[in-house]
């Protein structure tokens, strides 16, 4: 790739090289041939990214800029902004894969021929896969000169990982890097709200709860279930016609349909979509909406449409009724159309007043799928009891339009505090009857409940939620999507298929219509499904009492004799000879590894949180930063946090062994015949120890592992006190344990006796 004018910011700079952006900062004062700023703020300079590689390979502080680094650098530093640049590499990959030999004669001429002759080749390139009145604008031939550097290397990359896989990089890499200016529909969400539509088959949508990728799944690069099929219009054509007897074996066998998301984003609800007939989409947004139809051109090879512009104002597809609709509305939104929009014929179900522009998306939804079509929606959970909407709610019901609603737990989606709702909905056909009942799952209530038989010692057992309430959720990023996407599927297609779904208290219940139409026509899930027993019920509450006696009784055992006085003879302990964690590294005594891992692959992420909680694993399964391998966890290791200033240090066990090691983590893997790990841990808790080894910041704490401080001691005395640390872990994860079981019993002794199910005596 040639040279170019891109800029590079320290922090680049820092990733370029594989070090700290302290580093750079002190190669700018100490070295007086580094790189003078060309841009930027005094604050926040920018340096000329050739002249800083070059400075670099000549310091050998970097053999060879990463490819994937060296084009994200090209396109962080586009003149024209991340979003156009990220416009310009999209419709050359696409050029890339669908007319490789065009591509190659082009890329032989120079920068200037290439600029010159690409406007001419991209053009029916784009018209071919994207039709006429596509999305993607183009610079012209000077436009494109400044961009070509970046378009060889970002073609450079696609040799090396495909085109579809090149673009998915940077694309998702650009939304990371600049989340507040997007909303994103997060992989587990969408991959559900795909399955709910009928767009992936039933086995790949039970098994499949949707990863990342940076944000992508197993098998696309947006949580995609790749191969997943849409429902074709005959199938769903006969389950509207009434005849519901296809079962899972026929939704397996579903042709592909055609799937609309009319405010697409960034087109990650489509790309979870699967593999459909045709893809259609809008997005308001026109940078959205370019590199949406990108996307989905480079993510599959069926017909792509999309549409700049308004879907509400300026609907860019009218007529069109389609198999499956899937949308993430814009919330709260007073300013749709309200006016303008007074006598407009999709207002079927009667005209949104202008705080519910939500029910204005439900029905434009609705007026895309043809008879018998699915559509599937993320809404606020207001939009189920606002006055305001109550009308429109009673007849969607009474209709049979409205078929299910799904209360997700909190930190499910944006906005990431409370616990939105999935609606269902499927359009009536001509002259059928409407359907009699409606479904009604709490998924929170499922997250929060305690599982069936008896806990582990050491487990977390959460109280379920009290009736009516909002279950508690574990939170953004930490929610156990396998349980969310099998309790919801499990329902949706037994209900789907017979009319009926197994009753479970507190989670999931069919409600006639008539039921639920009432002054408030309230369709919030938790309102209407039948309170769960208290604590689990009289039992189980006993269980846990008892759990909770055998735990204080093992707690007592295991409490530390007095502490005795140092003998005599023995050294003080600060005239034993001391050495640092850094020298033990130098010296082989241990092996030092950072955490990198993010969310998306396939190992579970063992995480901050998990390691100051004494848990397992809890994390997203993971895939490490870019170019690194993850860090698996060993027995034996010390896993310590280093953000937050809390003295804690873990040694890994059977049960821990082989997770990734998340992000401010720092793990030590000492040599058995050198060093005990007991020992190492316990002394690396030492409060003294953290206070001296901890740097602060502003906001932040964070601890600088390699100062941390031990005694030098003989493998045989090193053991004698790893076992006096690991006897005082087993008294500390006692007392966790006994703390989880007596919160538990508290909580379900007071909701028992608050709904009579406990006696008071």
């Amino acid at each position: 790739m040639p040279d170019n004018a891109a800029e590079v910011t320290a922090a680049g700079i820092a990733r370029l090289a594989g070090v700290g952006r302290a580093a750079v900062s002190n190669w700018r004062r100490r070295h007086a041939d580094f790189p003078k700023p060309v841009g930027g703020t005094e604050t926040s300079p920018t340096f000329a990214l050739g002249d800083v590689e070059r400075w670099l390979r000549a310091q050998g502080k970097l053999a060879e800029v990463p490819l994937r680094e060296r084009v994200w650098q090209l396109l962080t530093g586009h003149p024209a902004g991340g979003a156009a640049a990220l416009c310009q590499v999209g419709a050359v990959l696409m050029l890339v894969r669908d007319r490789p030999a065009v591509w190659h004669r082009l890329s032989e001429g120079t920068d200037d021929q290439l600029a010159e002759m690409l406007p001419v080749a991209l053009a029916p390139a784009l018209t071919a896969r994207l039709g006429e009145a596509h999305p993607v604008h183009l610079p012209d031939a000077a436009g494109l000169g400044p961009t070509v550097p970046l378009l060889r290397g970002a073609a450079e990359l696609a040799a090396d990982l495909g085109p579809r896989e090149a673009y998915a990089f940077l694309l998702d890499r650009h939304l990371d890097a600049n989340l507040r200016q997007y909303t994103l529909t997060p992989p587990a969400p969408a991959a559900l709200m795909a399955a709910l539509a009928g767009l992936v088959p039933v086995e790949r949508a039970a098994t499949s709860p949707g990863g990342k990728g940076a944000p992508g799944g197993p098998g696309g690069p947006d949580g995609t279930a790749a191969g997943g099929r849409a429902a074709g219009a005959q199938s769903v054509g006969a389950q509207a016609a009434g005849e519901q007897s296809a079962g899972e074996q026929a939704a397996r066998e579903r042709a592909a349909g055609s799937v609309l998301d009319p405010a697409s984003g960034t087109g990650g609800l489509l790309g979870a979509a699967g593999s459909a007939v045709s893809v259609y989409a809008q997005e308001r947004d026109p940078d959205l909406a370019a590199l949406t139809a990108l996307r989905l051109a480079l993510d599959t090879d069926a017909p792509v449409r999309v549409a700049g512009g308004d879907s509400l104002r300026a609907d860019a597809f009218p007529g069109l009724a389609v198999d499956a609709v899937v949308c993430h509305p814009p919330f709260n939104e007073r300013n749709w159309g309200h006016d303008e929009l007074a006598y407009d014929p999709r207002w079927e179900y009667g005209f949104p007043a202008r705080t519910e522009s939500e029910l204005a998306w439900v029905q434009h939804a609705l007026a895309h799928v043809r008879d018998g079509g699915t559509a599937v929606l993320l809404m606020p959970p207001a939009a189920a009891s606002r006055r305001s909407g109550r009308r429109i709610r009673a007849d969607l019901l009474r209709r049979g339009a409205l078929r299910a609603v799904v209360a997700l737990p909190a930190g499910a989606a944006p906005p990431y505090g409370i616990p939105l709702h999935l609606w269902v909905l499927r359009r009536p056909g001509a002259g059928q009857p409407a359907a009699p009942h409606v479904l009604l799952i709490d998924a929170a209530a499922a997250v929060a409940a305690p599982a069936e038989g008896p806990a582990a010692p050491g487990a977390t057992t959460p109280a379920p939620a009290a009736h009516g309430a909002v279950a508690p959720s574990p939170g953004r990023g930490k929610l156990p999507w396998q349980t969310v996407h099998t309790t919801v599927l499990d329902a949706w297609h037994a209900f789907d298929r017979g009319g009926a779904a197994p009753e479970r208290a507190g989670v999931c219940r069919v409600l006639p219509v008539i039921e639920l139409l009432d002054d408030d026509v309230d369709l919030a899930p938790a309102r209407h499904l039948p309170p769960p027993a208290a604590g689990g019920g009289v039992a189980e509450l006993a269980a846990v009492r008892d759990r909770l006696t055998a735990t204080l009784t093992r707690t007592a055992e295991l409490t530390p004799a007095a502490p005795a006085r140092p003998r005599a003879e023995e050294p003080a302990a600060d005239r034993r000879p001391m050495t640092t964690v850094g020298e033990l590294a130098r010296a082989g005594a241990l092996v030092l590894k950072s955490g990198t891992t993010a969310a998306g692959g396939s190992v579970p992420v063992l995480t901050e949180q998990d390691v100051l909680a004494g848990t397992g694993p809890t994390g997203p399964a993971g895939g490490a930063a870019e170019g690194d391998e993850p860090v698996l966890t060993e027995p034996g290791d010390v896993v310590v946090p280093l953000i937050g200033g809390g003295t804690v240090a873990r040694v890994v066990d059977e049960s821990t062994a082989g997770a990734a090691l998340g992000r401010n983590l720092s793990l030590l893997r000492p040599d058995p015949e050198a060093l005990d790990p007991w020992f190492l841990a316990g002394y690396l808790r030492g409060s003294a120890n953290q206070r001296q080894a901890s740097s602060y910041a502003s906001t932040a704490t964070r601890l600088d592992v390699r100062r941390l401080r031990l005694p030098r001691l003989p493998l045989a005395d090193q053991r004698r006190y790893g076992e006096r640390y690991r006897t005082l872990a087993a008294f500390e994860e006692s007392l966790r344990h006994a703390a989880r079981l007596g919160e538990q019993l508290v909580r379900g002794l007071y909701d028992g006796l608050a709904d009579g199910t406990v006696e008071p005596h």
